[in-house]
C-alpha cells in the first residue's frame, strides 16, 4: 500500500509542478469566449478554439480595467498564469490583461459605444441644430495653448472682423480630460450671449482622442441648446463626439468657416447690391407712376370731369322714370282691387249677419250661466252630503263614542269566522290599545 498515494498528495504535487513552471508563469492565450455570462464581481468562462477548452477567470480589479463590454463569441488575446484549483482538480488561466484578437481594445469599445449611443438616439438626424447664419459671439471649448484656439481666431478674424470668440480653456487629453470638456460645454450653455459653441482638438492617436469618444461628452453635446460644431483630430480621425455634434469639421478652420459662412466682405458687397436693386427698382417705378400721372393729368376725364357720370347720370333719369310709372301702376291696380271688394261686402250683407250673431251669442251667454248656476248648487250639495257620510264612517267618531275596533295582524277583524281560539289581538279603544287574548269563539 506504501506505493499508492492519495487524491490530494496527487494533486498537491501537480499544483507544484504548476506553480513552479515558468511556462505557465506568463502565457499568451488566444481563444474564443465561450459560457460567458456577466457576474457582479469575478468573471468565470472559458477559452476555446476547435479543438480544446480550458476554463478562465478574471478578477474584479482586472475586469474594471478592461475598457470594453465581453461578449459571447468574441477572440481574445490574454496574457495570465495557469493554475491547478485542488479541490476540484481542474486547471484554468487567470486572466491579467485581455484585448480583442485583431482589433484595439478601445477600438471594440468605440463601436459598442457607437451602437449603443445610435440606439439610444444621440446620433438622430431630428435632434440636429441649423447653424446661425450670422454670429456675434462663439465659444469655444479647447486648450489654451494649443494650435486650434489660433486658427479658429486667425479665420474668424480674417472672414468677418468683429466677431467675439470666448475661450472655455479644457484639458483635452489624459485623466479628467471628458469630464473637463462636458462641464465646459454646460458651463457654455448657460451663457446667454453666446449664438455658436466649437468643441475640438488637434490630432493624435485614438488614446490621445479618447476623451471626445466618453458617454459623458456625448451627452453634454446632444444635451447643449447651443448648436455645437465639432473639430476634433485630423480629417480621417472620427470620434463619437463628431456624431453627437450638429456639424463635423475636418479642420479647426473648417469650424471656423462654418462658423461664419458668410465674410464680411461678402456681406457688404451683397448688401451694396441689394441697395443698388432697390434703388433701381424704386427709381423705375417713380418714373412708372410719374409718366402715369402725366397721362391721367392731360386725359379728357380731368379736364371734363362731368363725363365720368354722364352715362350714369341718364341711367338714373330711367330707372327713376321706370319706377315712378310702375309704382303709379301698382297703386291703381289696388285701387281698383279695393272698391271691387267693398262692392262684395256691401252686396253679402255682413253688417246685419254680424248684428244677429251678436244678439244669439248674447242669448247663448244667458242660457249657459244659468244652467251653470243650476250646475254648481247641485254639486255643492252633493258634496255637503258625502262629506256627512264619510264623518259618519270615520273610525275615530265611532271609537269615541265608546266602540273599540279590533285587529289581528294590523287587518280589521269583520267576522269571527277570521278567528281561533288563542289569537292574539289588539284593540283600539278612545284613549289607547289592548292586546288580547281570545279564550272562546262563539
Amino acid at each position: 500500500m506504501s506505493d499508492y498515494l492519495s487524491v490530494s498528495s496527487l494533486t498537491r504535487y501537480l499544483k507544484l509542478k504548476f506553480d513552479r513552471d515558468p511556462y505557465l508563469e506568463r502565457v499568451y492565450l488566444t481563444g474564443q469566449v465561450s459560457n460567458f455570462r456577466k457576474r457582479p464581481a469575478h468573471q468565470y468562462f472559458s477559452l476555446k478554439d476547435d479543438k480544446a477548452v480550458i476554463q478562465a477567470t478574471m478578477w474584479a480589479s482586472q475586469f474594471k480595467k478592461l475598457g470594453f463590454d465581453l461578449e459571447e463569441g468574441m477572440q481574445l488575446n490574454v496574457i495570465g498564469r495557469v493554475q491547478l484549483y485542488e479541490p476540484g482538480g481542474s486547471y484554468s488561466i487567470i486572466i491579467e490583461k485581455a484585448e480583442p484578437d485583431g482589433l484595439g481594445a478601445l477600438a471594440v469599445q468605440f463601436e459598442q459605444l457607437k451602437k449603443k449611443l445610435t440606439a439610444a438616439g444621440y446620433f438622430a438626424a431630428e435632434h440636429k441644430q441649423s447653424l446661425p447664419q450670422f454670429v456675434k459671439k462663439i465659444g469655444v471649448v479647447t486648450s489654451p495653448s494649443g494650435a486650434v484656439i489660433r486658427d479658429i481666431i486667425t479665420t474668424v478674424s480674417r472672414r468677418f472682423p468683429g466677431v467675439e470668440i470666448l475661450l472655455f480653456p479644457t484639458k483635452v487629453q489624459g485623466e479628467g480630460a471628458s469630464q473637463d470638456v462636458a462641464r465646459n460645454i454646460a458651463l457654455a450653455n448657460e451663457r446667454s450671449d453666446l449664438d455658436l459653441l466649437i468643441v475640438g482638438r488637434g490630432g493624435g492617436s485614438i488614446e490621445d482622442l479618447w476623451a471626445f469618444n466618453e458617454e459623458v461628452v456625448v451627452e453634454a453635446i446632444f444635451a447643449s441648446h447651443l448648436p455645437v460644431i465639432s473639430s476634433v483630430g485630423h480629417e480621417t480621425d472620427t470620434t463619437l463626439a463628431d456624431f453627437a455634434a450638429d456639424r463635423r469639421a475636418a479642420t479647426p478652420t473648417a469650424a471656423a468657416e462654418l462658423a461664419t459662412p458668410v465674410t464680411k466682405a461678402d456681406l457688404l458687397t451683397r448688401l451694396s447690391e441689394h441697395k443698388n436693386r432697390a434703388y433701381q427698382a424704386v427709381s423705375r417705378q417713380i418714373r412708372q407712376k410719374q409718366e402715369r400721372l402725366g397721362k391721367l393729368a392731360h386725359s379728357v376725364v380731368f379736364r371734363q370731369p362731368e363725363r365720368l357720370y354722364d352715362r350714369q347720370t341718364q341711367q338714373l333719369d330711367r330707372l327713376t322714370a321706370a319706377m315712378t310709372a310702375a309704382v303709379q301702376q301698382q297703386y291703381r291696380v289696388s285701387l281698383q282691387a279695393e272698391r271691387l271688394l267693398n262692392q262684395r261686402l256691401r252686396s253679402l250683407g255682413l253688417t246685419e249677419k254680424i248684428s244677429r250673431y251678436q244678439e244669439q251669442i248674447m242669448q247663448l251667454n244667458r242660457l249657459l250661466m244659468s244652467k251653470a248656476n243650476s250646475l254648481y248648487e247641485a254639486k255643492a250639495a252633493r258634496l255637503e252630503k258625502a262629506q256627512s257620510a264619510l264623518l259618519s264612517l270615520d273610525t275615530k267618531r265611532i271609537v269615541a263614542r265608546g266602540y273599540a275596533l279590533i285587529h289581528k295582524d294590523e287587518k280589521l277583524i269583520v267576522s269571527t269566522k277570521t278567528v281561533k281560539k288563542g289569537d292574539r289581538l289588539q284593540a283600539e279603544l278612545r284613549d289607547g290599545q289592548l292586546e288580547v287574548e281570545v279564550k272562546d269563539v262563539k
